[in-house]
């Protein structure tokens, strides 16, 4: 039996094995909730709000705007923004002018801003008014011809940038030209995080997005309500699963979207408080903060019902005291930028198993291989995870070769994660397989590591990553986020380590710090800490 069948076979009921994509394009998800959500609420930013029928107003101005200065059907656009209206607006307004948006993050320095903009070819760029030195410093050398500024308290007033209001402002109609390319057309270059070298620009189609929204409402029909969810948008919106999983997701689901512009325990609290958000797509670094906070049942967090967790790995340990705080069920799930970005995620309706990230998505079929020969591997057994469906990305944006040794016969994704299925074809991540250390000849696994040290009580966070022995090949080394005042020691927690693991697997290098390095996603940069110098 096929592995994605051993899932299915369990829930008949509620795992379609296919859905039918319809032949939309994405924009086309928001004309469909305006037309049936016209006067309900889109956006939620702070003090404003933004209906339905105020939201598809504000994106066709900005798409005809956008066309008014020349762009053209397949011209990139590149956003600059945190999470804000601007960018939600921006972004189906580029889509209805037949552009493609080129996400960039608003963190990004110089050099790799130049990078993504050079590599992408985009035409205009709509940025946050604080990186408008950095675009300024790059624009000479790239093609960019169009600035648009965003501030979030006023107006943009610099030489040769525009403001984002008075763009919509000027706009020559409200309704823009419709786009010829069908669904099959690139609508967002999706940059991958760069761990394997230069960022690469996944090529992800209208239908690869609207397949994978289908997808996701499929498997979830009865915890996910049409018109009436609210979701907490904290995950940045320039990250695959933020964009998808919250913005899209909500407008498809015509939910009200609360935004915030960044991660901050003390807004995240009060937004629940006042916003009573139901469903908050997340990181494990998030629920990390919320449960240092003592007071966090204070702040009716109970009308959160489900709390999507992606980016990283979700200790079981920490699983269990966020659900247990707060009464919401953590749904651990996976994906990658190529596959826009969901695959797999533990059901809300049946057997949720901690540890795993669940059962394949309607019209997903995965595979475990042999790295080196391809041939498939039984349940249990350790490889390399293959994803095959309709949100599978086009390819890498000119980039044939990588294309071609990424998508097996044009098709399977090889994701580069290293995994194990169950006998219910619940899929297991444990590494990716450039993570693998190999000291003295054993293969060393640092999410193993890492789940036990997250057992520990004054354990809060940890990474565990390899490091060069003249000796062993490979050492293991641990990077711990102590729980202030509890007075751990190394001498306290290699006590721990030994009752709890073989003696080949036990770190070698332990280093206390007040914090670990993170994305802007909040996901622990495993690279950062691997590459730092060693004193």
């Amino acid at each position: 039996m096929p592995v994605e069948e051993r899932a299915r076979a369990l829930y008949p009921d509620f795992i379609p094995h296919e859905v039918e994509v319809p032949d939309w394009r994405l924009e086309d998800v928001l004309r469909r909730s305006a037309n049936q959500f016209a006067d309900q609420d889109a956006l939620v930013f702070y003090h404003r709000h933004w209906t339905y029928s105020e939201f598809l107003h504000d994106a066709q101005r900005c798409a005809r705007a956008l066309q008014d200065r020349g762009l053209k059907e397949g011209d990139r656009v590149a956003l600059m923004l945190p999470n804000c209206p601007q960018y939600a607006i921006s972004y189906y307004g580029v889509l209805m002018a037949g552009g493609v948006v080129a996400q960039v993050n608003p963190l990004s320095v110089e050099r790799e801003l130049q990078y993504l903009l050079e590599d992408s070819g985009a035409s205009m760029i709509v940025a946050l008014d604080q990186v408008l030195p950095r675009v300024a410093a790059v624009r000479a050398v790239t093609p960019i011809d169009g600035v648009i500024g965003v501030s979030l308290k006023g107006t943009v007033a610099a030489d040769g940038v525009e403001d984002f209001w008075e763009v919509l402002r000027s706009a020559s109609s409200d309704i823009p030209e419709r786009p010829t390319a069908d669904n099959q057309a690139v609508a967002v270059l999706q940059y991958t995080g760069g761990t394997t070298g230069r960022s690469k620009g996944a090529m992800l189609t209208h239908r690869n997005l609207v397949a994978n929204l289908i997808q996701l409402h499929a498997y979830t029909p009865d915890g996910m309500s049409l018109g009436s969810e609210t979701f907490l948008g904290v995950i940045p919106l320039f990250h695959i699963y933020g964009v998808e999983c919250v913005l899209n997701l909500c407008v498809y689901m015509g939910g009200r979207l609360v935004l915030l512009p960044r991660f901050d325990v003390t807004e995240v609290l009060e937004a629940i408080r006042d916003q009573h958000p139901t469903l908050w797509p997340g990181v494990p670094t998030m629920y990390v903060a919320l449960l240092q906070r003592p007071d966090v049942s204070e702040y009716g967090v109970d009308s959160i019902r489900i709390c999507n967790s992606g980016s990283a790995p979700m200790p079981k340990e920490l699983l269990e005291r966020f659900e247990d705080t707060t009464g919401a069920a953590i749904l651990e799930g996976y994906g990658l930028y190529e596959t826009s970005p969901v695959t797999h995620t533990n059901p809300y309706w049946g057997v949720r198993k901690p540890g795993t990230v669940g059962l394949p998505l309607p019209s997903t079929e995965y595979r475990v291989v042999d790295p080196n020969t391809g041939a498939d591997l039984g349940p249990g057994e350790l490889g390399e995870i293959w994803i095959k469906g309709p949100q599978v990305m086009k390819g890498y944006w000119n980039r044939p070769e990588e294309t071609q040794a990424s998508l097996v016969d044009g098709q399977w994704f090889r994701t580069g994660d290293l995994g194990s299925y169950d006998e219910d074809g619940y899929l297991a991540i444990m590494d990716r397989l450039k993570d693998l250390i190999i000291a003295s000849g054993y293969n060393v696994y640092p999410r193993e590591i890492e789940e036990i040290l997250y057992q520990h009580p004054d354990v809060v966070e940890a990474v565990v990553v390899g490091a060069p022995d003249s000796y062993r090949g490979e050492t293991v080394r641990a990077v711990i986020v102590p729980r202030t005042g509890s007075g751990l020691t190394v001498e306290l927690l290699n006590e721990y380590l030994a009752r709890n693991l073989a003696a080949y697997e036990r770190p070698k290098m332990i280093e206390f710090r007040d914090s670990l390095p993170k994305s802007a996603v909040g996901k622990i940069l495993r690279r950062v800490v691997r590459d730092e110098p060693l004193s």
